[in-house]
């Protein structure tokens, strides 16, 4: 008995994470929303960490997370699978470092990393289909990388240069220098202390500037479009691509210009 229960609740979570219908939809939507309140908490974190509540908030988001990482774990087919997923250890990284704030306060940076987890999932691109606007996965895909690096950039910078004492004077200070550095614009108005700051900069500049061309890329020169093989499901192909080089079934892919 108690094994058909376990077995009808995970159905029901496959259901709802992976399933096509209105409410999953809605449930996957929800899910989304929460995900994006929870990456916004973690940006202000270094300006809120002063706040009577704030471990309180951190406990909750802490809850949250581990309720979703749980959950997710039940939906899978394959829980070892899914357990040998980066994405997965991502997750359980910055559920740590939420239970444990002020251990890990000069790691904390690195939870914006739950947005390239995000990305990593399907809940971001399935309403791109619904919409009609799939071939827009990959430059959203870029600008998702490109902010995933800017905030931890930020947030590192931020950590071990200018928290004098946390602020939102500091904290735009980092970003200043962090968008200034990547872009290579290079006011010079603020520069990063010794020997380990000129290496940040250098990592940034690089790091960034290439993010920036993978962006020109996927919105000018897109390199794959996503079009699901009919006989094995291979989602990504080359634009011209007439036949899947997975399987060698033949393709019909739209043209964009049609």
């Amino acid at each position: 008995m108690e094994t058909d229960r376990s077995s009808s609740f995970r159905d029901r979570l496959r259901i709802l994470y992976n399933g096509q219908s209105t409410q999953s939809r809605s449930f996957q939507a929800a899910v989304v929303l929460v995900d994006l309140a929870i990456i916004a908490f973690f940006i202000a974190t270094p300006v809120l960490q002063k706040l009577s509540t704030f471990l309180w908030i951190d406990y909750s988001v802490a809850a949250l997370l581990s309720v979703d990482i749980l959950a997710r774990l039940l939906a899978s087919s394959d829980i070892p699978r899914r357990l040998r997923q980066p994405t997965v250890w991502v997750d359980i990284f910055i559920f740590v470092t939420l239970l444990f704030p002020a251990t890990f306060a000069n790691l904390g940076f690195l939870r914006i990393l739950r947005l390239w987890s995000l990305s990593r999932s399907g809940f971001l691109w399935r309403p791109l289909q619904s919409w009609g606007i799939s071939n827009w996965r990959e430059p959203i895909h870029a600008v998702v990388n490109l902010l995933t690096f800017l905030f931890v950039a930020t947030g590192f910078i931020y950590t071990f240069y200018f928290r004098t004492g946390a602020g939102v004077a500091e904290y735009v200070d980092a970003l200043y220098f962090t968008v200034a550095t990547v872009t290579t614009t290079g006011f010079g108005d603020i520069v990063l202390p010794g020997i380990s700051g000129k290496l940040t900069a250098i990592v940034t500049m690089i790091v960034g500037i290439s993010l920036f061309v993978r962006l020109a890329q996927s919105i000018f020169k897109p390199e794959k479009v996503f079009f699901p093989c009919p006989q094995c499901a291979l989602q990504r192909h080359d634009p011209d691509a007439v036949y899947c080089k997975a399987c060698g079934h033949a393709m019909k892919i739209p043209d964009p210009g049609d």
